[in-house]
């Protein structure tokens, strides 16, 4: 069995109007809310023990009869801080966890691509990413991070730079991650380590990157397994973004990147 924790905190700023009225998680996509997409394949997938972390509008999250875990900080903080305001959830957990982002939406196959990947630390990635960001972005270039894989071992070697080139990107992160049963405890203690008085990329410890998190995981040893998808996820930052997939279902294409029913 495995559980889930969904970090939807966010202000969701660069998805303004919208995000006036709802929370990023619960923002729409051909009628259906993000967060609703999740849930669905994560309860097909068997996986019934679900919570969410809520930060801006945290009430609209009252609806989908979850387990909710505030952020109090939510609109001075970033990812690390959501993730483990649910510390009492993670520690709870007698299984597998998935971390997912509240604001992608994946396909049930790519769940279950990285409920059945055997690792420490599982990460989903995409290494048809190019093909979306160049519909997405003018310079694909702009919003993507770097990831690089070691040639021995196939882990994860670098996630989250900034990157130079195309050649610095061998496939992008998706913000989607299963931790190992075996290793929630020290994934725990990890966190509780690191020192809380230091910059970690630019940023001070309460505003961490996720990715920066995984280096630093990365740096210390941890072995990162990806889960190599191709397409079959969404990510939602910005109305551009919306107004995007839905022109591309009006033209037939949006089935080429994410399908409903897979």
């Amino acid at each position: 069995m495995t559980s889930c924790l969904i970090l939807a905190a966010g202000e969701g700023t660069r998805l303004r109007p919208l995000t006036n009225i709802y929370p990023k998680g619960l923002i729409s996509l051909l009628g259906k809310p993000l967060v609703s997409y999740q849930i669905d394949n994560l309860k097909a997938s068997n996986i019934q023990n679900i919570a969410i972390v809520t930060g801006h509008k945290a009430e609209k999250f009252n609806k989908l009869n979850c387990k909710t875990f505030h952020n109090k900080f939510f609109d001075s903080t970033n990812m690390v801080e959501s993730l483990f305001s649910a510390l009492s959830f993670i520690n709870e957990v007698e299984e597998d966890l998935i971390i997912s982002y509240g604001d992608i939406i994946f396909q049930r196959n790519n769940l279950d691509e990285i409920i059945e990947k055997d690792g420490d630390i599982v990460v989903m990635v995409d290494d048809n990413w190019l093909n979306l960001w160049s519909i997405r972005n003018e310079d694909p270039l702009v919003d993507a991070e770097t990831l690089k894989f070691n040639k021995s071992t196939g882990c994860i070697s670098e996630i989250g730079k900034k990157p130079k080139s195309l050649n610095d990107i061998e496939s992008q992160y998706t913000g989607l991650i299963k931790v190992s049963k075996s290793r929630i405890k020290d994934f725990i203690y990890f966190y509780e380590c690191l020192d809380r008085n230091i910059l970690y990329d630019g940023k001070t410890f309460p505003n961490m990157y996720m990715t920066s998190f995984l280096q630093l995981l990365i740096d210390s040893g941890w072995n990162l397994v990806p889960a190599n998808v191709k397409n079959g996820w969404l990510e939602f930052d910005t109305v551009d973004d919306i107004e995007t997939y839905e022109l591309l279902e009006e033209e037939g294409r949006l089935d080429v990147f994410w399908q409903h029913d897979k």
